[in-house]
């Protein structure tokens, strides 16, 4: 177990520090990185509603969940504040709208995106999107909850304040104009630094149970996670220089 924890360290550190980071220089940069993203926005919420589906009861007739109540309240409130946070205005709000905004506020398109929840045609993504939210939503439809749990710990929960303090910082030191993104960012940074990734790794130890079968899976299902989540900064990170190479000639 110690070589998957020494592995998934290394691949979090390699994410933190991204060289994609440097380069959100210039608002067309940030563009190309938010139609990129978004689509990470959109499946962490499938992967928290499956985590959800399968710890508590969300059918009727309704029934108590077979889980501990500790459990079921922890997801329970990682859904109260991802999908019914507030808004730089204070209004109710979940965070795939908010970044929606934050889209609009900057320019980028958010028409592939729509797009593909209206159709759910994944024919229509670049290969890194289609890699990326393929392996989340084959997740998030039909396997254990250990191995979901473990997509949305170390591939989310854990590196997003990691990830995003990278971002931000970028976006600071360059002045970008961009309220409702930083506003998102942060409180990313707030939540999941604070609440949120605590919460989803007592989450995804309670339901490995303390099987080291589960726990070896569940650590599988984290790095590839992470290595998804680095093919698609690259694939961000190519685009952006191929843009830039272009305008040049």
């Amino acid at each position: 177990m110690e070589n998957y924890k020494i592995s998934l360290e290394r691949e979090h550190r390699s994410l933190a520090n991204h060289p994609l980071y440097s380069e959100l220089r210039t608002v067309e940069n940030l563009r190309v990185f938010m139609e990129y993203h978004v689509f990470a926005v959109w499946d962490f919420m499938s992967l928290l509603k499956s985590l959800q589906r399968k710890i508590t009861c969300v059918q009727l007739p309704w029934t108590p969940s077979p889980y501990s109540k500790d459990l079921v309240r922890m997801i329970n409130e990682i859904v109260l504040g991802e999908e019914s946070d507030t808004d730089p205005e204070g209004n109710a709000c979940d965070h795939y709208t908010l970044y929606l905004d934050a889209m609009s506020e900057v320019g980028a398109s958010t028409d592939l995106m729509e797009e593909f929840i209206r159709e759910f045609n994944f024919n229509t993504l670049e290969t890194p999107i289609k890699n990326f939210v393929s392996f989340n939503m084959d997740l998030a439809l039909g396997d254990e909850p250990h191995k979901v749990a473990a997509a949305f710990f170390f591939g989310r929960e854990k590196l997003i304040p990691d990830m995003f303090t990278g971002v931000l910082n970028q976006l600071k030191q360059q002045n970008t104009v961009c309220p409702k993104l930083i506003y998102y960012i942060e409180r990313h940074i707030e939540l999941d630094g604070d609440e949120h990734s605590d919460l989803a790794n007592k989450c995804m130890l309670a339901l490995c149970k303390g099987d080291e079968t589960k726990l070896r899976e569940a650590y599988e299902v984290g790095l590839e996670s992470l290595r998804l989540r680095t093919k698609l900064w690259d694939g961000v990170l190519e685009k952006i220089k191929i843009g830039r190479s272009s305008l040049q000639i």
